[in-house]
């Protein structure tokens, strides 16, 4: 699952530390896919602004299910995201593509987990960033988690 850096020190002696989800050795490459970095990807600082680097991730991972044959019907069911982060290594910036790899680990009934790394095409090993986001099968209907489907499972366990 998830894990944290936590600093269990008493307040008045704990020195500030930054939160970082660690993504876990064991987990299963999914898909990889190339994106176009966009000039309108930049914010001032002349870098791809944080909120983009969730866009990618987001990409990744529909692109990912589109190829898995997942596409939600909001008569049925389907995959929603719970919750999203990512940590900054590197700055990417314009022009330049990102490889973005996408896993999958730590199934369960109802939810498993997504991960993904970014690195520059043309830097390939070097990750710039990487996040993940935890996603439950729902049955959109009635708004509640559902088992995942047995396909399902078979591809992320």
């Amino acid at each position: 699952m998830l894990k944290r850096r936590l600093n269990n020190a008493p307040a008045a002696s704990r020195q500030r530390l930054p939160m970082r989800i660690l993504i876990p050795d064991n987990k299963k490459l999914v898909h990889a896919m190339d994106i176009s970095i966009r000039w309108g990807d930049m914010d001032a600082m002349g870098h791809v602004n944080n909120t983009v680097y969730f866009r990618y991730l987001e990409t990744a991972r529909i692109d990912w299910m589109c190829s898995i044959g997942c596409n939600p019907d909001p008569s049925g069911q389907g995959p929603v995201i719970l919750n999203a982060f990512c940590n900054f290594y590197k700055q990417l910036e314009y022009p330049g593509d990102v490889r973005v790899k996408l896993y999958v680990s730590d199934s369960a009934r109802t939810t498993f987990e997504t991960w993904g790394t970014m690195e520059r095409v043309d830097q390939a090993g070097v990750v710039s960033a990487a996040g993940g986001a935890t996603v439950v099968w729902v049955d959109f209907p009635s708004q509640k988690a559902v088992d995942l489907p047995q396909w399902m499972r078979d591809i992320v366990a």
